[in-house]
C-alpha cells in the first residue's frame, strides 16, 4: 500500500523547472523583491565613496572623511528604518579592541561593526539569519590609510545590498530574527567578521544561515573582456571547516561530501533566486571561496555556522585593490561609475528573497533519517516536527548522485514517506513547508536502523 501511495506521489512530484518555480512565487515575497531599487543602491554606493577612504585604520579625517563617519552614515540609515519596524529594529556600532599584530594592524586599535537587528515576532523562535558586507576599503597598498580608496564595488556594493535589504525587510514581520551587518577590517584580515563570529559562538547564537556579499556589482571582466550581468556566484564549503570526528565519519559513511549545511544553503539560494529574480542565474561554486582567497563568511564557517559567499561572476582586477589612476589609457580604481547597478539590484533581490523565505518558514525538520534496516529498492525517509513554526507539510527532495540541484520534490503531511527509488542511485533530503509555500533548509538524512 505504501508503495502505491509513493507512486501516486511520484506522479504529483514537482519537477523543478523554471516555469514551475515561477508559478509558486509567494506574492508577499515577490512584492518585496519588486521594491528593490537600482537607484537606491547607486545612492548608497556613491554616498559611501564620498567618504574618500574607508580604510579600517582611517578614523576620521577632515571631519567627514574616513571609516568613522562612514560607520555613522550606515548607522543613520539603519535607524531611519526603525520607525517602520514597530519597535523591532535596533541599531548600534559594536566597538571592540584589536591588538596590533605588527603586520596589517601595526598597533592596538579600536574597530567597529555596524549592526541592525530585526527581532523576530515568535518568542520561542531563536533562529538568526545574518546578511553581511564589509564597510572598509583599500587601494594598492593595504596599509595606506590616507590615500583615496573609493571602494565602490569592494565592498560598497555589499554594504548597499545590506542597507537596501534592511530598508525593505524591516517593514515586515518574521518569526525569526534577521541581523544586518556592515563589518570593518575585512581587508586587514577579516577582523570584524572574526569578532562577530566568536561573539556569536560565545553567546550561543542560533545562526541558521549567514549570507556574505562581497563584490557584487561588477559585470565586466579584466583580461577576458566578458560583459555579463546574468550570473552570480555562490561559494559554499563541502567538507566543513569545523568538522568533528563524528561528522567526518558520517560524511564518509554516507558519501555526503556534497551535502554539507552550507551546500544545502547554496542550493536553497539558487532555487529561490531562480524563482523570484528574472534574468539572473545563480551559479553554485564548489569552493568555500575563490582560489586561495577568503571572505567574511569564513570565520563563521570556522565556528561551525552555516555560511556562504555571494560574488559577481566576473571580477575586474583593474578596479579593486588599485590606486585611482589612468595608465596607458586604462582606468584603475574602484569607482562608482564602474558599478553595474541593475546587476546589483538583481543580486540584492536574491538576498532579500532568500532571507524572507527562510525567516518566514518553519525551522528544519528534526532527526531526519533514511531507513537502512534492510535491502530494498525503495527508500523510506522519516523525521520529526520542526522545533519552531507551523508546517503544513514536508518535501522529500531527490536528485541523482551526479546532479548539483534537487530534481524532484515529493509532498507529504506525514512524518514518513517511501518513494520508489533506490538510495544507491539517488541522494535525498527533507524540508518543512508552511501553508504559504515558505520552505526551510533541506536536511540530509542519517542512516536509521530499526
Amino acid at each position: 500500500m505504501k508503495q502505491l501511495i509513493a507512486l501516486a506521489l511520484f506522479l504529483l512530484a514537482w519537477d523543478l523547472s523554471a516555469q514551475t518555480r515561477m508559478i509558486n512565487r509567494n506574492p508577499e515575497i515577490e512584492k518585496m523583491v519588486n521594491e528593490v531599487k537600482a537607484e537606491n543602491l547607486e545612492q548608497y554606493v556613491r554616498d559611501l565613496v564620498d567618504f574618500g577612504t574607508r580604510h579600517t585604520l582611517s578614523g576620521t579625517q577632515d571631519g567627514n572623511r574616513g571609516i568613522v563617519p562612514a560607520q555613522q552614515y550606515v548607522l543613520e540609515k539603519f535607524r531611519s528604518f526603525e520607525a517602520d519596524a514597530g519597535g523591532r529594529l535596533s541599531s548600534e556600532i559594536d566597538m571592540f579592541d584589536i591588538p596590533g599584530d605588527g603586520r596589517r594592524i601595526p598597533e592596538d586599535a579600536e574597530i567597529g561593526n555596524v549592526v541592525a537587528t530585526l527581532k523576530g515576532t515568535d518568542p520561542n523562535d531563536d533562529r538568526i539569519f545574518l546578511i553581511s558586507g564589509h564597510l572598509d576599503s583599500r587601494a594598492s597598498d593595504v596599509m595606506d590609510a590616507e590615500i583615496d580608496a573609493p571602494g565602490a564595488n569592494d565592498d560598497g556594493s555589499g554594504v548597499a545590498v545590506v542597507i537596501e535589504a534592511a530598508r525593505i525587510l524591516s517593514k515586515m514581520e518574521f518569526p525569526a530574527t534577521i541581523i544586518f551587518m556592515a563589518v570593518s577590517g575585512e581587508e586587514q584580515g577579516l577582523i570584524g567578521a572574526v569578532h562577530m563570529a566568536k561573539k556569536a559562538k560565545e553567546e550561543d547564537w542560533n545562526i541558521v544561515a549567514m549570507l556574505n556579499n562581497d563584490m557584487v556589482g561588477n559585470s565586466y571582466s579584466s583580461e577576458t573582456h566578458i560583459k555579463d550581468n546574468t550570473r552570480v556566484r555562490v561559494f559554499s564549503e563541502g567538507i566543513p571547516l569545523l568538522e568533528t570526528e563524528e561528522m567526518g565519519n558520517m560524511r564518509r559513511y554516507t558519501n555526503g561530501e556534497n551535502d554539507s549545511k552550507s551546500r544545502q544553503l547554496a542550493r536553497y539560494i539558487k532555487e529561490i533566486g531562480d524563482r523570484y529574480v528574472d534574468q539572473l542565474e545563480v551559479k553554485l561554486i564548489y569552493r568555500n571561496d575563490r582560489f586561495l582567497r577568503g571572505g567574511d563568511h569564513t570565520p563563521f564557517a570556522r565556528e561551525g555556522f552555516t555560511a556562504i559567499r555571494m560574488t559577481e561572476y566576473n571580477e575586474n582586477y583593474h578596479y579593486h585593490h588599485q590606486d585611482v589612476r589612468v595608465e596607458d589609457g586604462q582606468q584603475y580604481g574602484d569607482l562608482p561609475e564602474l558599478v553595474d547597478y541593475e546587476y546589483l539590484r538583481k543580486i540584492t533581490a536574491v538576498n532579500l528573497a532568500t532571507l524572507a523565505s527562510l525567516a518566514a518558514a518553519p525551522s528544519a525538520p528534526e532527526n531526519v533519517g533514511i531507513d537502512v534496516s534492510r535491502l530494498v529498492n525503495t527508500s523510506t525517509l522519516k523525521w520529526e516536527k520542526p522545533a519552531t513554526g507551523n508546517p503544513k507539510g514536508y518535501y522529500v527532495l531527490m536528485r541523482e548522485t551526479d546532479q548539483s540541484m534537487w530534481e524532484k520534490k515529493f509532498y507529504t503531511e506525514d512524518l514518513e514517506l517511501t518513494v520508489p527509488y533506490s538510495k544507491d542511485n539517488y541522494f535525498f533530503a527533507v524540508q518543512a513547508v508552511d501553508e504559504k509555500g515558505n520552505e526551510s533548509l533541506a536536511v540530509f538524512p542519517r542512516p536509521l536502523r530499526r
